[in-house]
């Protein structure tokens, strides 16, 4: 898909995905431009405005020159393949030489955030909000009650399970794919920013706590939060 006009652009949807472009950008100390769109305030969903860069109206979308890319994953990739030469010490391994143990850890972990993880934060999500909806007074209790269930005997062990998993993995490793911050790292931000903003078990964790208060630590990212305002919507 083409788009006209020249440079690179970030299409950023507020308290979104696309934070995560934000933080990469500003590692590399790539120039951009930043356009931000407002989430309607009564269903939170993104504005019609989006559909005019890409057909599905989703962010993050990306803008550079004339291509327009889509899908976060894909982004990320993009952006560490054409400008990833950028980054030297500690962010000289964003791209994990192939076929070592780091770029499968890395292939892993980029699909894991939205392939298994991101469905079951979504669904928390959705099912804490339903019963605060309006409704008919004498359906609140019952969406209320189908909707606990659902969390309690589907969502809630599939989350804690993601935890645990999450947990198991950084006991033994610094970031993501290994001892070095790779692209990995920036596709997972935001998972890991929902996934503990939904749960209740964060003391059991502390390897990922430590892992989010040293991602939130990094200059970039406070600056990528600057600029794009708050990753998780407040409660």
């Amino acid at each position: 898909m083409s788009a006209t006009g020249q440079g690179l652009v970030v299409h950023h949807l507020e308290t979104s995905r696309s934070q995560r472009i934000l933080w990469l950008l500003e590692e590399l100390g790539v120039p951009y431009a930043l356009k931000v769109y407002r989430r309607d305030k009564t269903t939170r969903l993104a504005p019609a405005e989006l559909k005019a860069i890409h057909p599905l109206g989703k962010s993050p979308v990306l803008t550079d020159d004339g291509q327009v890319i889509a899908e976060s994953a894909v982004i990320i990739e993009y952006l560490v393949e054409k400008y990833g030469h950028l980054g030297t010490g500690e962010l000289a391994h964003l791209a994990p030489a192939p076929g070592t143990p780091e770029y499968w850890q890395a292939k892993y972990w980029m699909h894991y955030a939205e392939g298994s993880l991101m469905n079951w934060l979504v669904m928390k999500l959705v099912f804490t909000t339903i019963p605060t909806r309006p409704m008919p007074f004498f359906a609140k209790p019952i969406a209320r009650g189908l909707c606990e269930k659902v969390q309690a005997t589907l969502i809630d062990p599939n989350v804690q399970n993601s935890l645990n998993f999450i947990e198991g993995h950084l006991a033994k490793h610094a970031w993501f794919a290994g001892p070095d911050i790779t692209m990995a790292d920036f596709q997972m931000s935001f998972a890991v920013e929902a996934l503990l903003s939904r749960s209740t078990a964060t003391g059991q964790v502390p390897h990922l706590v430590a892992y989010h208060k040293r991602m939130r630590a990094r200059p970039a990212y406070q600056r990528a939060e600057a600029k794009g305002g708050p990753t998780i919507m407040a409660a």
